[in-house]
Protein backbone atom coordinates (compact mmCIF):
# COMPACT_ATOMS: atom_id res chain seq x y z
CA UNK A 1 0.00 0.00 0.00
CA UNK A 2 1.48 3.36 -1.07
CA UNK A 3 1.27 6.54 0.98
CA UNK A 4 -1.80 7.85 -0.91
CA UNK A 5 -3.68 4.62 -0.21
CA UNK A 6 -2.69 4.90 3.45
CA UNK A 7 -4.02 8.44 3.62
CA UNK A 8 -7.24 7.24 2.01
CA UNK A 9 -7.61 4.35 4.45
CA UNK A 10 -6.91 6.65 7.40
CA UNK A 11 -9.60 9.11 6.29
CA UNK A 12 -12.13 6.31 5.74
CA UNK A 13 -11.48 5.02 9.24
CA UNK A 14 -12.64 8.35 10.63
CA UNK A 15 -15.82 8.74 8.59
CA UNK A 16 -19.12 8.60 10.40
CA UNK A 17 -21.24 5.48 10.14
CA UNK A 18 -23.58 5.59 7.15
CA UNK A 19 -27.32 5.17 7.11
CA UNK A 20 -28.39 1.63 6.10
CA UNK A 21 -29.98 2.85 2.87
CA UNK A 22 -26.76 4.59 1.82
CA UNK A 23 -24.82 1.38 2.42
CA UNK A 24 -27.47 -0.50 0.41
CA UNK A 25 -26.99 1.88 -2.54
CA UNK A 26 -23.23 1.44 -2.38
CA UNK A 27 -23.59 -2.34 -2.36
CA UNK A 28 -26.04 -2.19 -5.29
CA UNK A 29 -23.60 0.01 -7.25
CA UNK A 30 -20.72 -2.39 -6.64
CA UNK A 31 -22.75 -5.46 -7.54
CA UNK A 32 -24.13 -3.88 -10.71
CA UNK A 33 -20.97 -1.99 -11.72
CA UNK A 34 -22.61 1.40 -11.46
CA UNK A 35 -20.01 4.16 -11.06
CA UNK A 36 -20.65 6.30 -7.98
CA UNK A 37 -18.36 8.58 -6.00
CA UNK A 38 -16.21 6.70 -3.53
CA UNK A 39 -16.39 7.48 0.18
CA UNK A 40 -13.59 10.04 0.55
CA UNK A 41 -14.62 11.86 -2.62
CA UNK A 42 -18.29 12.27 -1.73
CA UNK A 43 -17.53 13.24 1.87
CA UNK A 44 -15.08 15.89 0.65
CA UNK A 45 -17.56 17.23 -1.90
CA UNK A 46 -20.25 17.44 0.78
CA UNK A 47 -17.82 19.27 3.05
CA UNK A 48 -17.10 21.84 0.34
CA UNK A 49 -20.80 22.28 -0.37
CA UNK A 50 -21.49 22.81 3.33
CA UNK A 51 -19.07 25.73 3.17
CA UNK A 52 -20.59 27.10 -0.04
CA UNK A 53 -24.24 26.55 1.06
CA UNK A 54 -25.76 26.41 -2.44
CA UNK A 55 -29.53 26.81 -2.72
CA UNK A 56 -29.68 25.03 -6.08
CA UNK A 57 -27.35 22.39 -7.51
CA UNK A 58 -27.31 21.07 -11.07
CA UNK A 59 -25.85 17.58 -11.43
CA UNK A 60 -24.87 16.12 -14.80
CA UNK A 61 -24.95 12.34 -14.43
CA UNK A 62 -27.39 10.97 -11.84
CA UNK A 63 -26.55 7.26 -12.13
CA UNK A 64 -28.70 5.70 -9.36
CA UNK A 65 -29.13 8.98 -7.50
CA UNK A 66 -26.38 8.31 -4.97
CA UNK A 67 -24.60 11.69 -5.04
CA UNK A 68 -27.82 13.69 -5.23
CA UNK A 69 -29.25 11.82 -2.24
CA UNK A 70 -26.04 12.22 -0.23
CA UNK A 71 -25.94 15.97 -0.95
CA UNK A 72 -29.64 16.52 -0.24
CA UNK A 73 -29.41 14.54 2.99
CA UNK A 74 -26.45 16.61 4.21
CA UNK A 75 -27.69 20.03 3.05
CA UNK A 76 -31.28 20.30 4.24
CA UNK A 77 -32.08 23.54 2.41
CA UNK A 78 -30.56 22.59 -0.94
CA UNK A 79 -32.54 21.63 -4.03
CA UNK A 80 -30.99 19.49 -6.76
CA UNK A 81 -31.79 19.06 -10.43
CA UNK A 82 -30.06 16.00 -11.86
CA UNK A 83 -29.93 14.65 -15.42
CA UNK A 84 -29.46 11.00 -16.43
CA UNK A 85 -29.67 9.51 -19.93
CA UNK A 86 -29.52 5.79 -19.09
CA UNK A 87 -33.09 4.53 -18.71
CA UNK A 88 -32.30 1.73 -16.26
CA UNK A 89 -30.22 3.95 -13.99
CA UNK A 90 -32.82 6.71 -14.21
CA UNK A 91 -35.54 4.30 -13.07
CA UNK A 92 -33.40 3.12 -10.16
CA UNK A 93 -32.59 6.70 -9.20
CA UNK A 94 -36.28 7.62 -9.16
CA UNK A 95 -36.93 4.63 -6.90
CA UNK A 96 -34.10 5.57 -4.53
CA UNK A 97 -35.13 9.22 -4.34
CA UNK A 98 -38.70 8.19 -3.57
CA UNK A 99 -37.62 5.74 -0.85
CA UNK A 100 -35.51 8.45 0.78
CA UNK A 101 -38.44 10.87 0.83
CA UNK A 102 -36.53 13.47 -1.19
CA UNK A 103 -38.84 13.98 -4.16
CA UNK A 104 -39.56 17.58 -3.10
CA UNK A 105 -35.88 18.52 -3.19
CA UNK A 106 -34.44 16.29 -5.92
CA UNK A 107 -35.83 16.59 -9.44
CA UNK A 108 -34.49 14.12 -11.96
CA UNK A 109 -34.77 14.39 -15.74
CA UNK A 110 -34.29 11.46 -18.11
CA UNK A 111 -32.39 12.99 -21.03
CA UNK A 112 -29.06 13.30 -22.78
CA UNK A 113 -27.46 16.29 -21.08
CA UNK A 114 -25.84 17.35 -24.35
CA UNK A 115 -29.15 17.38 -26.21
CA UNK A 116 -31.71 18.71 -23.74
CA UNK A 117 -32.59 22.42 -23.89
CA UNK A 118 -32.60 23.05 -20.16
CA UNK A 119 -34.04 26.55 -20.32
CA UNK A 120 -37.22 25.12 -21.82
CA UNK A 121 -37.89 22.75 -18.90
CA UNK A 122 -36.34 24.63 -15.96
CA UNK A 123 -36.38 28.35 -15.25
CA UNK A 124 -33.97 28.75 -12.34
CA UNK A 125 -30.23 29.32 -12.13
CA UNK A 126 -27.79 27.38 -9.96
CA UNK A 127 -25.19 28.06 -7.31
CA UNK A 128 -23.25 24.87 -8.06
CA UNK A 129 -22.70 22.63 -11.06
CA UNK A 130 -21.54 19.06 -10.45
CA UNK A 131 -20.24 17.21 -13.53
CA UNK A 132 -19.98 13.44 -13.16
CA UNK A 133 -21.03 11.95 -16.50
CA UNK A 134 -19.22 10.86 -19.69
CA UNK A 135 -15.58 11.79 -19.02
CA UNK A 136 -14.78 12.43 -22.67
CA UNK A 137 -17.49 15.09 -22.81
CA UNK A 138 -16.52 17.20 -19.80
CA UNK A 139 -15.59 20.27 -21.83
CA UNK A 140 -18.90 20.17 -23.70
CA UNK A 141 -20.81 19.84 -20.41
CA UNK A 142 -18.80 22.70 -18.94
CA UNK A 143 -19.44 25.02 -21.88
CA UNK A 144 -23.12 24.11 -22.14
CA UNK A 145 -24.06 24.46 -18.47
CA UNK A 146 -21.86 27.15 -16.94
CA UNK A 147 -24.17 29.84 -18.42
CA UNK A 148 -26.85 28.53 -16.02
CA UNK A 149 -24.67 29.36 -13.01
CA UNK A 150 -25.09 32.41 -10.83
CA UNK A 151 -22.22 34.90 -10.92
CA UNK A 152 -20.60 33.38 -7.82
CA UNK A 153 -21.35 29.79 -8.82
CA UNK A 154 -18.87 26.93 -8.42
CA UNK A 155 -18.21 24.01 -10.78
CA UNK A 156 -17.14 20.65 -9.36
CA UNK A 157 -15.85 17.92 -11.70
CA UNK A 158 -15.25 14.36 -10.47
CA UNK A 159 -13.03 11.54 -11.79
CA UNK A 160 -10.35 13.84 -13.16
CA UNK A 161 -7.72 11.15 -12.41
CA UNK A 162 -9.91 8.39 -13.89
CA UNK A 163 -8.49 5.67 -11.66
CA UNK A 164 -4.94 6.84 -12.37
CA UNK A 165 -5.16 6.41 -16.14
CA UNK A 166 -4.40 10.11 -16.74
CA UNK A 167 -0.95 9.48 -15.22
CA UNK A 168 -0.06 6.86 -17.79
CA UNK A 169 1.51 7.23 -21.20
CA UNK A 170 -0.99 6.94 -24.03
CA UNK A 171 0.33 3.53 -25.05
CA UNK A 172 -0.15 2.22 -21.49
CA UNK A 173 -3.85 3.10 -21.46
CA UNK A 174 -6.25 0.37 -22.69
CA UNK A 175 -7.16 1.07 -26.32
CA UNK A 176 -10.88 1.32 -25.55
CA UNK A 177 -10.16 4.14 -23.10
CA UNK A 178 -7.50 6.14 -24.94
CA UNK A 179 -9.76 8.67 -26.65
CA UNK A 180 -11.65 9.34 -23.43
CA UNK A 181 -8.45 9.80 -21.43
CA UNK A 182 -7.00 12.16 -24.06
CA UNK A 183 -10.15 14.28 -23.91
CA UNK A 184 -10.11 14.28 -20.11
CA UNK A 185 -6.49 15.47 -20.10
CA UNK A 186 -7.32 18.15 -22.68
CA UNK A 187 -10.27 19.31 -20.59
CA UNK A 188 -8.12 19.55 -17.47
CA UNK A 189 -5.49 21.64 -19.28
CA UNK A 190 -8.21 23.80 -20.83
CA UNK A 191 -9.94 24.58 -17.52
CA UNK A 192 -6.76 25.10 -15.54
CA UNK A 193 -5.57 27.71 -18.07
CA UNK A 194 -8.99 29.25 -18.77
CA UNK A 195 -8.72 33.05 -18.52
CA UNK A 196 -12.23 33.39 -17.04
CA UNK A 197 -11.94 30.83 -14.24
CA UNK A 198 -9.85 30.24 -11.14
CA UNK A 199 -9.40 26.49 -10.93
CA UNK A 200 -7.76 23.98 -8.63
CA UNK A 201 -7.20 20.25 -9.01
CA UNK A 202 -7.34 18.33 -5.75
CA UNK A 203 -6.06 14.78 -5.08
CA UNK A 204 -9.35 13.86 -3.42
CA UNK A 205 -11.07 10.59 -4.24
CA UNK A 206 -10.57 10.02 -7.96
CA UNK A 207 -9.50 13.59 -8.55
CA UNK A 208 -11.76 16.61 -7.98
CA UNK A 209 -11.45 19.76 -10.09
CA UNK A 210 -13.06 22.94 -8.76
CA UNK A 211 -13.56 26.04 -10.92
CA UNK A 212 -15.00 29.43 -9.99
CA UNK A 213 -15.75 32.35 -12.26
CA UNK A 214 -13.22 35.17 -11.87
CA UNK A 215 -14.79 38.28 -10.42
CA UNK A 216 -14.58 41.44 -12.50
CA UNK A 217 -12.47 44.18 -10.99
CA UNK A 218 -14.37 47.46 -11.06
Amino acid sequence: MNIIDRYDAYIKAHLNEKEPFITHMEEYAEENRVPIMESVGIESLIGLLRIQKPKNVLEIGSAIGYSAIRIATALKETKILTIERDAERYTKAVENILQCGLTKRIQIIEADALEIELDKVYNETFDALFIDAAKGQYQRFFEKYTPFLNSNGVIYCDNIFMHGMVLREDTDVPKRSRTMIRKLKEFTRWVMSHPEYDSVLLPIGDGLLIATKKQEIL
